[in-house]
């Protein structure tokens, strides 16, 4: 409705700008990131960990992470998620350019930032038994949001949070 508000310049100002995004914009070389250039903003950010890789689903899960300020290493996008009810096997995902980068880059630990679902779940196991010869390969935490309360928590939520569970320093 607030498009339809607009003046008509307004609107071709904004569909090219559309355009233009959808044809510039593709993925990094390196990490599967969006990027209109070669490689991110962050693959080529030599301040960054370059012995970490955090591996997400998708760039929305890389610009969520980017937003706490937390993590100060390099990301890989898989692309999505292992789900065979979906037709989706580890060949159509990012999986096989990590294992390369894994090797070729030196890597010491590979953080798994996969959604706690059972794809999620599915996709952490098999990169786990893929990868845990040869690099560290650690999980995020999983746990109750901030402000929510126990009662109103599933068992699943609340085991995960027992189970990840550390002490206070």
């Amino acid at each position: 409705m607030h498009l339809l508000r607009q003046p008509e310049e307004n609107i071709k100002v904004f569909s090219n700008a559309l355009l233009n995004a959808k044809c510039k914009v593709g993925q990094c070389k390196r990490c599967f990131h969006l990027t209109a250039e070669q490689e991110c903003e962050i693959c080529l950010n030599q301040q960054r960990d370059q012995s970490t890789i955090c591996v997400i689903a998708d760039s929305r899960d890389l610009i969520a992470l980017e937003r706490t300020r937390e993590y100060k290493g390099l990301y890989h996008v898989l692309g999505g998620l292992i789900s065979p009810m979906d037709g989706i096997g580890p060949e159509l995902l990012n999986i096989s350019h990590l294992v390369k980068r894994v090797d070729k880059e030196k890597t010491t630990e590979v953080i798994l930032a996969l959604t706690p679902s059972v794809e999620g779940d599915t996709t952490s196991l098999y990169l786990s038994r893929l990868l845990k010869a040869f690099v560290k390969v650690t999980r995020i935490a999983y746990g109750l949001p901030v402000g929510s309360e126990l009662e109103y928590a599933d068992e699943v939520t609340l085991s995960r949070a027992i189970e990840g569970r550390r002490e206070i320093e």
